[in-house]
């Protein structure tokens, strides 16, 4: 299978980045291919909200990294994208590559509503805050977050395999044990 990973975390050795980091081993020792992709590294420019791209299938903008990131998820089996919470939601960065990639993902069907283009194709959401636990679900905050990437890659037409959630990060640095073999046992669902 061909894996595309986005990792929206700008901390190279934080939480987000080494859940998936874990699943992206996980997935290698399967003999899978796996594109890992660090968001914050992109260059990506903000989306003009033209929707010009809606009708002509490409982007007005000059090319970037968006339209690279949306070839490799258009080419995959499944995607895996981890963001911290950033009040209730995915990070900005995220946000602005989903808004540039919406022509390749989605189109609008002849009543208006969307008509996904990436059916078939299965997803795993990764997100940590430090809102302690169960707080974090109940007040949406890592849940805002899910939430949040659930209505981009759900209407895209990803089937969501599997949802992983940590808060309370503030109090707690670093993953369990439990943790990581929550990341290794959920990449099983590809």
């Amino acid at each position: 299978m061909k894996i595309v990973i986005l990792n929206a975390s700008p901390r190279p050795k934080g939480n987000i980045s080494t859940m998936l980091h874990t699943m992206e081993e996980e997935l290698l020792s399967r003999g899978d291919q796996v594109e890992f992709v660090d968001v914050s590294k992109l260059q990506v420019r903000p989306c003009i909200g033209c929707m010009k791209c809606r009708s002509s299938k490409k982007c007005v903008l000059a090319e970037d990294d968006s339209q690279r990131v949306l070839r490799l998820i258009q080419e995959s089996d499944g995607l895996i994208v981890g963001s911290p919470c950033y009040w209730g939601n995915m990070t900005g960065q995220l946000k602005m590559l989903f808004d540039r990639m919406a022509y390749g993902m989605l189109d609008d069907s002849n009543h208006g509503f969307p008509k996904p283009l990436l059916k078939g194709k299965k997803a795993i959401i990764v997100s940590t805050c430090t809102t302690p636990w169960p707080f974090n679900v109940w007040f949406k905050q890592s849940a805002g977050a899910v939430r949040a990437i659930k209505e981009v890659i759900g209407w895209s037409g990803f089937k969501i395999v599997g949802v992983v959630q940590k808060g309370g990060t503030h109090m707690k640095q670093g993953l369990t044990d439990r943790e990581i073999m929550k990341c290794r046992k959920i990449v099983q669902k590809f």
